[in-house]
């Protein structure tokens, strides 16, 4: 695309969306249009992309040669398919979506219309803020086209400093759904053992879990199951079954819940990978309710 300066409209001024618009726009790309419905977007709009037009999608549609459609993922489908039975899509016109889950069956009414779908998902996670422009500097994106249009969209992820990999329409969801359980539920994990320790009254709890975090990351990204420590591959049942009562006390249930599920599949790992025999997982797994089998 680098060759090229192309008009990039925007359906959807999310936290990605903006992100994406505002590069393409640094590298010479003119961005000719863009929704924005809440005060939020418009805002975002107003920051990241300063004198672009807030345009209905009808609009932007007519404007653009790149329509990105950055839309919440379950949105998408509808909004393609009714800018088709509008007739709006341009034989020629690269479409792209951005959702993480989705491959290229909600882009099949443009596609129908003479477009040209391509589907790109940065792998990580937005702000919507300049701080995201640096985070695109080598970031990569799942990738998923027609053969014959794999090489346009490996070149826009390239041009905006990303590092593109192609997934398989098949293999969309089961990557989206590894990205979320890895990302997302982390999210959830780490703010329940921060609450934890802010219930013992410990100050700061961020600061202190963020090295051990950190190197517990470091590991299991460079060993995988190996880095695993702790009391479950120690076969410390006593110091699980304290744990228990020291968090019933607490009266976090949901807490509770996490980590009872989680030791327990932790301790299925440990058998699995030999780190722990048969009967110390299964008594750690009857401790903590079974929910690891």
């Amino acid at each position: 695309m680098s060759a090229q300066r192309l008009g990039i409209g925007v359906i959807g001024a999310g936290r990605v969306g903006t992100v994406l618009a505002n590069a393409l726009r640094s590298l010479g790309h003119a961005v000719v249009g863009v929704t924005a419905v809440s005060d939020d977007a418009r805002e975002r709009v107003e920051l990241l992309l300063p004198g672009v037009e807030v345009v209905s999608p009808h609009e932007v549609i007519r404007r653009a040669e790149v329509v990105l459609v950055t839309v919440p993922d379950d949105a998408i489908a509808g909004v393609v398919s009714g800018a088709a039975a509008l007739g709006l899509w341009q034989v020629g016109q690269i479409v792209v979506h951005t959702s993480g889950v989705h491959g290229l069956d909600v882009l099949e009414p443009a596609r129908a219309a003479g477009a040209l779908p391509l589907a790109i998902h940065p792998a990580m996670t937005f702000t919507g803020t300049s701080i995201d422009l640096s985070r695109l500097s080598g970031c990569p994106f799942a990738v998923t086209a027609p053969s014959a249009l794999l090489p346009i969209a490996q070149a826009l992820v390239v041009e905006i400093g990303g590092e593109p990999f192609v997934v398989p329409p098949a293999d969309r969801t089961a990557y989206h759904a590894a990205l979320t359980h890895g990302a997302n539920h982390l999210v959830t994990l780490v703010a329940q053992a921060e609450r934890i320790l802010a219930a013992t009254g410990i100050d700061s709890p961020g600061r202190l879990l963020g090295p051990l975090l950190n190197a517990a990351l470091e590991g299991v990204l460079a060993d995988g199951e190996l880095h695993l420590t702790g009391p479950v591959v120690r076969g410390d049942v006593g110091t699980i079954r304290e744990h228990l009562q020291a968090l019933a006390e607490l009266g976090e249930e949901d807490v509770e819940r996490g980590y009872r599920t989680m030791c327990a599949l932790t301790a299925a790992r440990a058998e699995a990978n030999g780190r722990i025999g048969a009967a110390v997982a299964a008594e750690i797994t009857d401790l903590t309710g079974g929910a690891g089998r």
